[in-house]
């Protein structure tokens, strides 16, 4: 691990590799898992305001598990994630061809909203978890994106640089430029 500011940052940020190939895991991590995306507190009273927006979005199933659960739910761990479709995919998801992708995304590109989407999605497969000191930057390793893993090697695309615009988002212009210094050094032959 090595830090910038208040966070800490696992190597295999910068060592492993991944780009997102979703013809090959058809948007898995949108609907396999036990719990919704993570919600940073922040992004609560965002999805409420944006609900009516990207409404128009969204599928039938989804509508009604948000307007039955409310546009974030308290997850069983205690934090707040989005709704699920009957303990399912999240509420948010749409299908196109048979991959799943954000409706909240969708509705953003559409000029909809100006809110992309949760940041925790934003930064997939990068984890973000709040500690009293410290803000604790970790790769999620998750076998559904292994295809990910494969295109991302072979493409030489280090995980902090697919999610550079979402790190950008979450930490700013300037600790992100840090990053990339470190990764240097890190990286070095």
């Amino acid at each position: 691990m090595f830090q910038i500011g208040k966070t800490l940052i696992s190597e295999e940020i910068l060592e492993s590799a991944f780009v997102c190939d979703l013809k090959a895991c058809k948007g898995a991590c949108c609907v396999e898992g036990s719990s919704g995306a993570p919600l940073e507190t922040a992004e609560l009273q965002t999805l409420k305001k944006i609900y009516p927006s990207i409404r128009p979005y969204l599928r039938p199933e989804g509508i009604r598990a948000i307007e039955t659960q409310g546009s974030y739910v308290k997850g069983s761990d205690g934090e707040w994630e989005t709704p699920l479709v009957e303990d399912k995919e999240c509420a948010y998801v749409v299908f196109e061809g048979g991959v799943a992708l954000c409706g909240i995304e969708k509705a953003h590109k559409a000029g909809a909203t100006s809110w992309k989407k949760p940041v925790s999605c934003h930064l997939y497969p990068v984890r973000v978890r709040e500690y009293t000191q410290v803000t604790a930057v970790n790769y999620h390793q998750w076998h559904i994106c292994d295809p990910a893993c494969s295109l991302g090697s072979s493409l030489e695309v280090p995980i902090y640089k697919f999610v550079r615009e979402a790190l950008i988002r979450k930490f700013g212009e300037a600790w992100y430029e840090e990053l990339e210094t470190v990764a240097r050094e890190h990286l070095k032959p």
